[in-house]
């Protein structure tokens, strides 16, 4: 079911950790930004835009893991972007002859028979430095960063005030830090940096993961993250819920616990001896 959080832009969120899929009205049809998840899902979100009357005319993946460069044939052969390391990275991925093993690796059991994975990944990749979406609709600002995953877009949907932020900026997921980078606490500050940048021209969040926010959500999210961010740099001491007792997914203790550990490996591994 589609929710609209602002005029002309929409929201379906999946059974599957809350993720987001984000429809945003342009003139001759709209942009689908990250569409998951299973293959019901994305049938049923291009039957409701084909009774909305609204053809798919442009994709984008905010970054390149498996869940948000996913797509159904329903919602046609039109162009599909993002950055482009984005597609680089997945592009990489793609070239190996035993691609699909290693995502299955990594999908979630109960829903491993549901995902489709034909056309996971076939991304274009935008110029380096494109400023926004190539598309006849709402302009839609691209803020690039390097916190998460190579390439990570943000999209900001400037006349409707929509931050649209691929995994950043949950209410139910703590940052989960790109860990094979050479500065991945400071790649995350960064990015939270430009979204302090931003924060005034935003009245609606958007998750890849977790619930629709407001302004003050926003800003609320974004100190969250700062404080998340700042204590692993600095030992691991953090009262943040969602890695607490009462984590909405039971799974996000632990890889709190796996960041710290990975972190600690690195620095000891670049102190000399």
């Amino acid at each position: 079911m589609l929710k609209e959080v602002a005029e002309g832009v929409l929201v379906h969120e999946s059974e599957f950790i809350q993720s987001n899929s984000v429809v945003v009205q342009g003139r001759d049809g709209v942009l689908l930004v990250d569409p998951g998840i299973t293959v019901d899902e994305m049938a049923a979100l291009a039957n409701d835009l084909r009774e909305l009357g609204q053809p798919v005319v442009a994709g984008f993946s905010t970054h390149p893991d498996w869940d948000h460069v996913l797509w159904h044939a329903n919602f046609g052969d039109v162009p599909r972007y993002g950055t482009a390391r984005c597609a680089a990275s997945i592009q990489d991925l793609l070239s190996n002859v035993d691609w699909k093993a290693r995502i299955a690796e990594g999908l979630p059991p109960e829903y491993a028979e549901d995902i489709p994975m034909d056309l996971l990944g076939l991304i274009t990749g935008l110029p380096a430095d494109t400023a926004q979406i190539p598309w006849d609709g709402p302009t839609v600002r691209i803020i690039e960063h390097q916190a998460h995953a190579p390439g990570h877009a943000a999209l900001l949907i400037e006349e409707r005030g929509v931050l649209v932020a691929g995994d950043m900026l949950s209410d139910i997921l703590m940052p989960f830090l790109d860990l094979e980078v050479a500065n991945p606490i400071e790649d995350y500050l960064a990015a939270l940096r430009l979204f302090d940048s931003v924060a005034d021209d935003v009245d609606a969040v958007i998750p890849g993961h977790g619930s629709v926010g407001g302004a003050e959500q926003l800003r609320a999210r974004i100190k969250q993250d700062r404080a998340y961010v700042q204590a692993l740099r600095d030992g691991g001491v953090t009262d943040d819920a969602r890695v607490g007792p009462s984590a909405t997914l039971d799974w996000l203790p632990d890889v709190h616990r796996w960041q710290l550990q990975r972190l600690a490996q690195r620095e000891q591994n670049e102190t000399p001896e």
